[in-house]
């Protein structure tokens, strides 16, 4: 299922690796390029943020600026205002392509026997960034790796990660892209610089839709505002039965921790059939409320229950896509998850 993984995925609008503009992170933006030519550039960040506000598109943005200009002493690096490069630049075009030989991104992909995304990141394609780190880059720079979203590693890939970040090669880094950084193994954690991106102003919202989709700013305004400071979610509400959704879901929470079991059963006949679209913009509202527990909850125990309940609810639902599962016992079982969370707050 496409949430949470972080990118804008829809044939009008581009993919993050294509994507060369960036809205509303100028602060992360700022401290990437401090680091890289400041020469204190950490081996691996683990850039971590709520689904679908740009979490993957800055991490392509610092491996392109990287692959583009290898030395961070060089004048042009020096005298950069931001990561920014060049659309027409050869490292910017191979990128877009993914033809880029010296970065490599590990993500889920297509289960060939069923035609749907494998449940998790594959553990012989973690183990590929050993070969990958070993050999030497092709345009004698650096080599990059992006994990989107290493929340999509079971343990053992994990572990194989691990092994990578405990000695790493000279002149590699790694981007690890998370939802809840917080549930990532300590030993990651540990080698990792963290960078958490905030949600975005419903401006920003607006002017990053605008961009991927070529509609006025000006008819934004209530899709920008409801999205909650992600990108991603306002592309999934600018239909109208999104937005119609959107509004029963948000009834249901409204009554947390003791929601209206009819309500309950309401929202789980709008859900049923085989629309993607439905059950993805359920889950995002469901991890847009989990998000802001985890922002709000200050006790490190009560934070892990919300990024535990966090992730067994993405994996249901990724379940109940690939399975074609039906969708009421789904409600019921999230809304159970978030009435135990909102008890604990």
């Amino acid at each position: 299922m496409k949430a949470p993984k972080d990118e804008i995925d829809d044939s009008d609008t581009l993919a993050p690796h294509q994507t060369t503009a960036l809205f509303g992170h100028a602060d992360a933006e700022r401290t990437l390029l401090d680091a890289y030519r400041g020469g204190r550039m950490p081996h691996a960040w683990l850039i971590g943020g709520q689904p679908g506000i740009g979490k993957a598109t800055l991490a392509y943005r610092l491996a392109r600026f990287v692959l583009a200009h290898p030395d961070p002493a060089a004048a042009d690096v020096q005298n950069a205002t931001s990561l920014a490069v060049d659309p027409d630049h050869p490292s910017a075009r191979r990128m877009a392509v993914k033809t880029q030989g010296d970065l490599l991104v590990l993500e889920r992909v297509i289960n060939p026997q069923t035609g749907k995304l494998f449940q998790n990141i594959r553990i012989d394609d973690v183990k590929r960034t050993v070969g990958f780190f070993g050999s030497t880059a092709g345009e004698g720079g650096w080599r990059v790796a992006i994990v989107d979203p290493i929340d999509d590693l079971q343990r053992d890939g994990a572990n194989a990660l691990l092994k990578i970040l405990e000695e790493p090669p000279p002149r590699t880094m790694l981007l690890l892209i998370s939802q809840s950084p917080g549930r990532e193994l300590p030993t990651i954690r540990s080698r990792c610089r963290r960078l958490l991106l905030r949600p975005l102003a419903a401006d920003d919202v607006a002017r990053a839709v605008a961009a991927a989709t070529g509609t006025p700013e000006a008819e934004l305004r209530q899709v920008a505002e409801a999205s909650g400071g992600s990108p991603g979610r306002a592309l999934r509400l600018m239909d109208g039965p999104a937005l119609a959704l959107r509004g029963k879901v948000l009834d249901l929470m409204a009554q947390l921790p003791n929601p209206d079991p009819r309500a309950l059963h309401a929202l789980g006949d709008a859900l049923s059939g085989t629309d993607p679209e439905s059950l993805e913009t359920f889950v995002d509202l469901v991890n847009g409320w989990l998000s802001d527990r985890l922002r709000a909850d200050a006790g490190a125990n009560e934070m892990n229950k919300a990024a535990v309940a966090f992730d067994r609810i993405n994996r249901v639902a990724r379940d109940v896509e690939a399975y074609n599962l039906e969708r009421k016992p789904l409600v019921f079982a999230v809304f159970r998850e978030l009435s135990e969370a909102a008890r604990r707050s």
